[in-house]
């Protein structure tokens, strides 16, 4: 079944179709789904993950992830927490149960996509993954745990995967205390899978002023991919975007494999342009209208506007 057009922007209300019977659910997640009218076969999917006390609509909206589908014909799921699992609604991407492959909310996520891929006949070499904060935290986990899946991935205002694996150690990573060495960042991603294929690509968002997730956290999931991608340590080149930084790390073959924005005077939260005539989203809390719109320049890194 395919949804109606997204509402305006301002309308909250409910604009995203529920993804029922996907699976074992091991993970006990919830799903909702927007498949913009006319979607071709072979196209491409995104998983979109929101932040802690956030909804999917909520995040949907804010991000304006749905609008910019309905412009470049992009299916989208959304995974969405639920109060029982964790009081402010954050993905467990710090419990041991839930950042392993084969279990918890990862194989959740992993039976969501595998669904959707066959309902709406996805082409499998184009497959992403995107997330702010908690959500931010679980891409990383998606990426390492099942890299065979996507094409791409961005972590947005997030933490390596495996930073932490307990609530306690969450907290001081979180703050930028006690992180692993980017050698056992790369171990880690390692040891997630049995993968030998491709690597997904990572495009990494942070806040230069975030209090709540500290900005060295995007160097280190730097770090770990750096190594995963074989790339040199110093960034190939840099450039200004929308009077942002964005770092870039290209391959041997000269393809971009990581990209890192730090907007520097931004907060925790999703960077967004709501204003123009390519506007996306609108500001909320932790949706933060800075003039660069995170949601488009991810869909333009991953060849999905072209």
């Amino acid at each position: 079944m395919q949804n109606q057009s997204l509402p305006q922007q301002s309308d909250l209300r409910d604009h995203l179709t529920v993804l029922d019977g996907f699976g074992t659910d091991p993970g006990s997640l919830a799903a909702k789904t927007y498949i913009p009218k006319g979607f071709p076969k072979n196209g491409p999917l995104v998983v979109v993950l929101h932040g802690s006390t956030q909804t999917a609509e909520s995040y949907d909206v804010g991000s304006g992830w749905s609008a910019l589908a309905d412009e470049a014909g992009v299916a989208l799921l959304f995974p969405e927490q639920r109060k029982t699992n964790n009081a402010i609604g954050s993905f467990n991407w710090f419990k041991s149960r839930h950042n392993r492959r084969g279990g918890g909310e990862p194989l959740s996520i992993r039976q969501m996509i595998r669904q959707v891929a066959k309902d709406h006949a996805i082409d499998p070499a184009r497959i992403f993954i995107t997330g702010l904060s908690s959500g931010g935290a679980m891409t990383s986990v998606m990426l390492a745990t099942y890299p065979e899946v996507f094409a791409g991935g961005a972590i947005i205002a997030g933490l390596p995967y495996r930073s932490a694996d307990s609530l306690m150690q969450a907290f001081f990573r979180m703050k930028g205390f006690g992180s692993p060495s980017d050698r056992k960042l790369h171990a880690l991603v390692r040891g997630a899978s049995r993968f030998t294929g491709r690597w997904p690509t990572i495009s990494v968002w942070h806040g230069g002023s975030d209090e709540t997730v500290d900005r060295s956290n995007a160097d280190r999931i730097v770090g770990q991919w750096k190594r995963i991608h074989k790339v040199a340590e110093t960034p190939t080149r840099i450039e200004t975007v929308d009077g942002a930084a964005r770092r870039i790390w290209c391959d041997p073959r000269g393809r971009v494999v990581i990209e890192e924005y730090i907007i520097e005077d931004m907060g925790h939260g999703t960077p967004i342009c709501a204003k123009g005539d390519e506007g996306l989203g609108q500001e909320s809390k932790y949706m933060l209208d800075v003039g660069i719109s995170s949601t488009r320049h991810i869909a333009n890194f991953w060849g999905l506007t072209r």
